[in-house]
């Protein structure tokens, strides 16, 4: 190998070491390491901890739920959060909950995905013959039918 190649290596991970990249995935080995995001959307330096990196997610997504769509494969807690953002807007703006479920139908059309909630993949699938809207308002009645335990999103 090359002297230059060696140091172009070298280089880059100590830049990674530092902080001084960003990432665009948990790190190899971690759990969730399928999960992708949009470097443009979310800064998260290199040297983050996994925990953080979620953390950070999902305080985006509490912030800006459409970014959700900026995420590939999201963790069951990224989820979480777009469901928390899509019973708040069924309480301001029920047709606005109809986009964020959208992509929660969007996230599910990968096997790849963890379920967030149990039964979720199995609702979905039953509608995988319907267009993304129609999927949309099938996910919001199911989750306004989802037990207590799990949070319930009320569509009266």
């Amino acid at each position: 190998m090359p002297l230059l190649d060696t140091l172009g290596i070298l280089l880059g991970r100590v830049s990674r070491r530092l902080g001084l990249e960003t990432i665009d995935a948990f790190p190899p080995g971690h759990p969730y390491e399928r999960t992708r995001w949009n470097r443009a959307y979310f800064d998260i330096p290199s040297d983050m901890a996994p925990e953080a990196i979620e953390r950070t997610l999902c305080a985006a997504i509490a912030n800006t739920p459409t970014v959700f769509a900026h995420i590939t494969h999201p963790t069951p807690r990224m989820q979480q959060e777009l469901l928390n953002a899509i019973e708040q807007r069924l309480r301001r703006d029920p047709p606005g909950a109809s986009a964020l479920a959208a992509l929660l139908v969007d996230a599910y059309a990968s096997r790849h995905t963890l379920e967030a909630r149990p039964g979720l993949r199995a609702a979905l699938a039953d509608s995988a013959h319907l267009d993304r809207s129609a999927r949309a308002q099938i996910l919001l009645a199911w989750l306004a039918d989802t037990p207590a335990g799990y949070g319930v999103i009320d569509m009266h």
